[in-house]
């Protein structure tokens, strides 16, 4: 589908390995209060091999948005200034205002005749006025089904203004913006690992990164079935404390960073002693459940009403609560997937992001889903740069290549 002359450089690739030997682009990936750049190869898994990273001010972005182009340019500069990074970049969104389709359409395999079909099913499909959208499609192959054979297909749509204000940002920083691809693709190119057995049929997995915001993939095999951008992340959590505690948003952050949910809760409150997977348990005991079947309002006022709570137990509390928050917009997404034509049960979960590197949250959040958290560590050519986890590349290193392990 041609993309419209007023951004032209604007054209996500949803085609998984469609590109391959096109010059090396590197990925940038940009999220509230985070923002990182990668170059990658594929060899038997994606491999990184430069990357750097920058903190973001609170409001730059927000949301998965870019609110202060201007702001977010000078970060961009300072970014790419002594990194040796190249300038052509693909950059990844991920927000509430992109959305993602699978149709079944008439049998049709020319390009222009499935784009029509494309174009008027996107009427009744994309919740926006498609005059200020930016569509892209990627035909999956003939299925059959009980009505006889159809073509699936893919669907991206995006608002415009929101890709125009992004790829703004990226001019103005000196950067060229070679191409637009949600980050929930690139997240799947860079941990998808192939069945052991050529033979065995795919598994449907969810992906999982959970850093400036929480981004959700349920993919069969390379192929993205479900995506969403599910609330807050780590960087709200660290806004609160940040607020709570008078104390700089850096500082915030490596007090989330610092904790280890593996060893006991901070004295305190018996509330503070209880995991989150304890408290999920029904085990009919009303006075543990109950705290954490709430809306949070009930910890909402209990902070505001002892402001001398402990700074490590508020800490503690802050991200149990966030994770419980995760674990219920995990398990609606699901319930959500579960209930629609052609889903299903994901066999086991990939988390990734700076939640990987916080001990103990990979747990919780199994116990609370119910579901197996693995971590599929990401590759890099040599060490990664001093304090810059692989963790938090892997939305980056995804965009620099479109190519997958196969």
């Amino acid at each position: 589908m041609r993309i419209p002359t007023e951004i032209p450089s604007f054209k996500m690739k949803l085609d998984f390995g469609f590109g391959r030997g096109s010059a090396a682009l590197t990925g940038l990936d940009i999220q509230p209060g985070f923002v990182a750049a990668a170059q990658a190869r594929v060899n038997g898994a994606v491999v990184a091999e430069k990357a750097t990273a920058l903190p973001l001010e609170a409001d730059v972005v927000r949301d998965g948005e870019v609110v202060d182009a201007e702001a977010l340019a000078d970060v961009l500069r300072e970014l790419f200034k002594q990194s040796g990074l190249g300038k052509r970049v693909r950059v990844g969104i991920a927000n509430q205002r992109t959305v993602l389709r699978t149709l079944e359409l008439p049998p049709v395999t020319d390009r222009k005749e499935l784009a029509a079909a494309v174009q008027f099913q996107a009427q009744e499909q994309v919740p926006m006025p498609l005059s200020n959208a930016v569509l892209d499609f990627h035909p999956l192959g003939i299925i059959d089904t009980p009505a006889g054979p159809r073509q699936r297909v893919v669907l991206v749509a995006a608002q415009r203004d929101m890709v125009e204000k992004l790829l703004g940002a990226i001019t103005q920083a000196g950067l060229t913006a070679a191409g637009v691809d949600l980050s929930a693709f690139a997240l799947i190119r860079s941990l998808y690992r192939p069945e052991p057995d050529p033979g065995e049929e795919h598994a449907r997995v969810l992906y999982l990164n959970v850093d400036g915001l929480t981004n959700l993939a349920i993919a069969e095999g390379t192929t993205c079935r479900f995506t969403r951008v599910v609330g807050g992340g780590l960087e709200s959590m660290a806004l609160e404390l940040a607020e709570r505690h008078e104390i700089t948003l850096a500082q915030a952050r490596a007090r989330l960073a610092a904790v280890d949910l593996t060893g006991p809760a901070p004295a305190g409150e018996e509330e503070a002693e209880l995991g989150i997977g304890a408290a999920l348990e029904d085990d009919g005991e009303q006075e543990h459940a109950e705290p954490y079947d709430t809306d949070g309002s009930e910890y909402d006022d209990a902070l505001a009403t002892e402001p001398a709570l402990d700074a490590a137990q508020d800490v503690w509390a802050v991200l149990e609560n966030g994770i419980r928050d995760i674990y219920g917009e995990v398990r609606n997404s699901l319930d959500f997937h579960r209930s629609q034509d052609g889903g299903g049960e994901v066999s086991h979960v990939v988390l990734s992001g700076a939640a990987e590197d916080i001990p103990g949250f990979a747990e919780e959040l199994q116990t609370a889903l119910g579901v197996e958290v693995r971590s599929e560590q990401l590759a890099f050519a040599g060490a990664p740069p001093e304090g810059l986890s692989p963790h938090r590349l892997a939305i980056a290193a995804g965009l620099a290549t479109l190519e997958v392990p196969q």
